[in-house]
This record gives C-alpha cells, sequence and structure tokens, in this order.
C-alpha cells in the first residue's frame, strides 16, 4: 500500500481552511466585500454602524434608513412634537368643557362664552285659556291633557295660585247644571295636581249656567259656555 505524505494531507487542509464561509455568512468584511455589505455578528448585512450609510441616512437594525428628523420632542421646537420621527404641529388640548364653537361641544350642548352649556329649553309660556267640554262632560280629552301638563309647569314654576271655575250651558236644571260645573272644576284641579301642582294652590268653584261666556241659545253660545276658566288669586 502506498502511503501519502505528510506534505500532501498538509497542503489539503491548507487548501480548506482557505475556502470563505458561504453568503451571507461571514466571519470578516471582506466576505461581504462583493454585495457592498459588512460582516454583522457572522451575517452580512447593509450597515453595522451609521458611517456605512451614504449621507442622509442613518444605520437602524443593520439597514440604511432615512435619517428622521426628529428623535424627541425637544429636536423640533416649540408648539411641534416628534411624530413617527417627523415634526408636526402639536395639538393643542382645550380646557375640559372650553370651546370656540357649538361643534365642539357633546350632544345637547352650545358652546357659550367659551364653555360648553346645556342648551336651555325655552320657557313656556302658558296662556291659560278656557278648557271647552263637551255637552253634559267633565271628562278631559287628551290634547286638553297635554296643555294642562304645560299649565302644570308654568304654575309650579312661577309658584302661581288659581281658582278654577267651572261653567255650564243653559240646557238642563239649575241644580244638576251647579254639580256638572263643579265637577268640570273638579277634573281640571285633580290633572294639574297629578302633574305636581300643590292642592292647596288651587281652589274650585262651580257656577253652573248662572255666568254665560255669552248670551244665546244655539250650539255655538251653548258650546262657548261649556267650560272651566282659570282666575288668578
Amino acid at each position: 500500500m502506498r502511503l501519502i505524505g505528510i506534505p500532501v494531507l498538509l497542503g489539503a487542509a491548507l487548501v480548506l481552511s482557505a475556502c470563505p464561509p458561504t453568503y451571507p455568512k461571514c466571519s470578516s468584511d471582506d466576505h461581504c466585500q462583493e454585495k457592498g455589505e459588512v460582516c454583522v455578528q457572522g451575517f452580512c448585512r447593509e450597515c453595522a454602524t451609521d458611517k456605512n450609510c451614504k449621507p442622509g441616512f442613518v444605520c437602524d437594525q443593520a439597514r440604511c434608513v432615512p435619517k428622521p428628523e426628529c428623535i424627541g420632542d425637544s429636536g423640533c421646537g416649540e408648539g411641534k412634537k416628534c411624530s413617527s420621527g417627523k415634526c408636526v404641529v402639536a395639538e393643542v388640548k382645550k380646557p375640559e368643557g372650553a370651546c370656540t364653537a357649538d361643534e365642539d361641544c357633546p350632544s345637547g350642548e352650545n358652546c357659550k362664552s367659551g364653555r360648553c352649556a346645556k342648551v336651555e329649553a325655552p320657557a313656556k309660556t302658558c296662556s291659560f285659556e278656557p278648557m271647552r267640554f263637551e255637552f253634559n262632560s267633565y271628562a278631559l280629552t287628551e290634547s286638553q291633557t297635554t296643555v294642562l301638563a304645560d299649565y302644570a309647569e308654568c304654575i309650579r314654576k312661577g309658584s302661581l295660585r288659581f281658582t278654577i271655575e267651572g261653567h255650564a250651558d243653559e240646557r238642563g236644571t239649575e241644580e244638576y247644571n251647579m254639580v256638572l260645573s263643579q265637577r268640570r272644576a273638579s277634573s281640571v284641579k285633580n290633572y294639574l295636581v297629578s302633574q305636581g301642582v300643590p292642592g292647596g294652590a288651587l281652589d274650585t268653584v262651580g257656577y253652573g249656567e248662572n255666568k254665560p261666556a255669552v248670551d244665546g241659545h244655539s250650539e255655538q253660545a251653548w258650546s262657548t259656555n261649556r267650560r272651566v276658566e282659570f282666575k288668578k288669586k
């Protein structure tokens, strides 16, 4: 058997040791030079420091990226802040409740003298017009209860006091009409009390047919005289 000489073995070892690592692995910058890169922790990368990047770029995680305009708010000057590496106008936070227009306020509020305030509902105006009734009836209609609800609010807020006067038309006996007119006055009072008006603020009286609003013997006159009136005390 022919023995290989020691010099031959040493030569083969030197040849093997001279083979460079396979890209992207490296052991020195020379192994990355063909790609225009540098060796970073055993791998070819675009940069290791800012010096490996062209002007206007910096090295960030082994990649050259455009140099940010800022890093912190202190580098942007007054009225600006640093956002994603760029100086932008800082949003000025208004004090809570402050405003310059109605659009700055939440729903149900308006801007008044630089502050958001609840929209005030217009004050109700109450005329306290007479309530008309159907023939031989002291029942309140739905539209009448709606009006009386507004009257109740006006009475409460104004601490008003009334005498509620009931009236009837000329038909029927005087005794019957007296009772009917009183029931009309009481039905109005009872509804106002149900809406929060103190009972002591309201008196009732029935005049029957004795105080007609108009003279006459027609349906038009009768419908006008079937009423309840509010007399402020």
